[in-house]
């Protein structure tokens, strides 16, 4: 079949046709509709595909309790969040780094801000207000948005498979740029679906697999689950073996550990699971506290009074970090002050799996970039263009994801253009 589309793409792009057939963008998130506009920009006839009822779903959802759309951190240290894929990413975001997406969105009518910690977010927080005024400019530029369009693949002749609620219906492309999205939150439409089918068509995918995610222990005990299940754990730092901690809070859950924190130790914590089956997190409770200083806090006299209660004069450790602490050691640290302290220090957590993928917020894996051209068409089918998360990068949370997206959509949208050009 891919000798076939091949064989065909040229027939259906032939600039002596009477009217060129539109580009198909297959997907509505911001990847999608990031293309979609490149390519009205150039004076291409688009037509948008999405199988939910409306557009931008997963991004109105990403954007509750507000919208982080990008991060104002340095573009040495931003760029370095792309971890393995930084090299690619970075060619991406030359197009349209953080400060363009800034722009781009001032260009809307949206108001931007930085926040205390460097996130960049909408004047008024809020997702809707910047997808009704994009959606209008793309309807105003002639883009065709069809919801409730599944795409299927390829029919033998090369043309596009499109299920709607009325049946089946064969679209012909001048090229098809698709963003799919991972295979997070499927619900929202990135349910992954798209592996099959293009792996049949040879394409290289790296498995997809959950990031920015929640991780399970063994089992907590009965005690700790029904007491502090739910329960935020604040000032302190996580870090993984040989790392440098980073500060902030996670959240204890009746499986094990979640929230901003360990979502930014995922991709370290799903490797170490995928290779030796367990990940170890280590846990600073003091992380403004030295050593030194704990061990001479906890080896001060504490009479009449209980572990517990010396810990919470001493060091000001009760609630659900002094929980954690007794669930973590054993009665032989807690009678020693220097065990005890560094154990306060470095207290490990022993991971044993990631979430299950659709609970993560994003994915790992997908697309290689190696199948990909550096304008992400396809090498193996001309014409066939990737964009957003469906490649095989991960970032953290903090406006990273986003800004790859859409970085991404514009370079395939601008890159598709060029084709058809070069293709008349």
């Amino acid at each position: 079949m891919r000798d076939l589309f091949h064989s065909l793409l040229p027939t259906m792009t032939d600039s002596r046709s009477p009217a060129r057939p539109p580009v198909a963008v297959i997907g509505g998130g911001p990847a999608g509709l990031m293309a979609a506009e490149a390519l009205a920009q150039r004076g291409v006839a688009v037509e948008v595909f999405d199988a939910m009822p409306s557009v931008g779903r997963k991004f109105l959802l990403a954007g509750v309790g507000g919208m982080n759309i990008t991060h104002a951190e340095p573009y040495p240290a931003f760029v370095a969040r792309y971890g393995q894929r930084q090299g690619e990413i970075h060619a991406l975001l030359q197009g349209f780094d953080a400060d363009a997406l800034r722009q781009w969105i001032h260009g809307l009518g949206i108001e931007t801000f930085v926040g205390t910690s460097g996130r960049v977010f909408p004047r008024d927080m809020k997702a809707a207000p910047l997808l009704r005024a994009w959606l209008k400019r793309l309807r105003e530029a002639g883009v065709v948005i069809h919801t409730r369009h599944r795409w299927q693949g390829w029919n033998a002749d090369g043309t596009l498979r499109i299920t709607y609620p009325q049946g089946e219906q064969r679209v012909a492309a001048s090229a098809v740029i698709l963003a799919l999205g991972g295979g997070s939150w499927a619900r929202l439409g990135s349910d992954g679906a798209w592996v099959p089918l293009l792996g049949t068509q040879g394409v290289d995918i790296s498995p997809l697999q959950a990031s920015n995610c929640g991780f399970e222990v063994q089992g907590w005990s009965t005690l700790l689950k029904d007491k502090f299940a739910g329960a935020p754990v604040k000032n302190i730092a996580l870090s993984v073996p040989g790392a440098t901690p980073r500060k902030g809070e996670f959240i204890l859950t009746t499986q094990g550990v979640e929230g901003s924190l360990v979502y930014a130790w995922s991709a370290a914590l799903r490797e170490a699971i995928n290779r030796d089956a367990r990940a170890t997190l280590l846990l600073d409770l003091l992380p403004d506290r030295p050593v030194d200083n704990i061990v001479q806090a906890l080896a001060k006299p504490r009479g009449s009074r209980s572990m517990a209660k010396h810990l919470q004069g001493q060091l000001g450790l009760d609630g659900v970090k002094a929980a954690l602490l007794r669930e973590l050691t054993d009665p032989a640290t807690f009678a020693d002050p220097a065990r005890l302290a560094a154990a306060i220090k470095a207290l490990p957590i022993e991971l044993v799996r990631a979430r299950p993928l659709d609970e993560a917020i994003s994915s790992a894996g997908g697309v290689c970039f190696e199948g990909l051209d550096e304008g992400l068409m396809l090498r193996g089918m001309p014409g066939v263009f990737c964009a957003g998360e469906m490649l095989d990068w991960e970032a953290p949370t903090g406006g990273y994801l986003l800004t790859a997206c859409f970085a991404s959509g514009l370079k395939a949208g601008q890159a598709a253009a060029d084709w058809l050009t070069r293709t008349r």
